[in-house]
């Protein structure tokens, strides 16, 4: 079992910790009044003025030395015709060789330098499980943590940042 010591509290924790947002960035730009007419949200998807399509899937980040890897759930946009394939093959169980589908991040991640439209491609998982985000490989700080992986210690300060933020 995956066990850290927090930066912050001083705890031991067990699990490896994951994070991530209910929608996409653009849902939260729609006024909180307006959001049931001109929103579609569920846990997977998300359509925006029936023009913008979004879909919710994990960005991982591998954990040196560990078979877990550290995940951001992140919500990425589709072309209209993208995510129409999507959403036709997204309840069969073997969907992993369809795609992957070009998308932009819409997601904004504390510790990182602005990570909102980043160039992704969301590749569909087998089973049920989210589709797998990666990022496209810059020098963004991100994307060079899913490339070179991780430390048990970074995870541990993301934890704390996360979890017991600095007032």
């Amino acid at each position: 079992m995956f066990r850290f010591k927090c930066t912050s509290c001083d705890e031991w924790h067990e699990g490896m910790p994951t994070f991530g947002a209910n929608a996409p960035l653009y849902f939260y730009g729609i006024p909180d009044e307006e959001r049931g007419k001109r929103c579609v949200l569920d846990s997977d998807t998300c359509i925006v003025n029936q023009a913008h399509f979004f879909v919710r899937g994990c960005l991982e980040i591998p954990v040196h030395g560990e078979a877990d890897a550290f995940s951001w759930g992140v919500w990425v946009s589709l072309s209209q015709a993208h995510f129409a394939e999507f959403k036709a093959c997204y309840d069969t169980p073997k969907r992993s060789h369809i795609g992957p589908f070009f998308g932009w991040l819409s997601a904004e991640l504390p510790l990182y330098p602005s990570t909102e439209n980043l160039k992704t491609r969301a590749h569909l998982r087998d089973d049920g499980i989210r589709p797998y985000i990666e990022l496209e490989p810059t020098d963004h700080p991100l994307a060079v943590e899913q490339r070179n992986g991780i430390s048990v210690d970074r995870v541990a300060e993301i934890y704390a940042l996360l979890m017991h933020p600095k007032v």
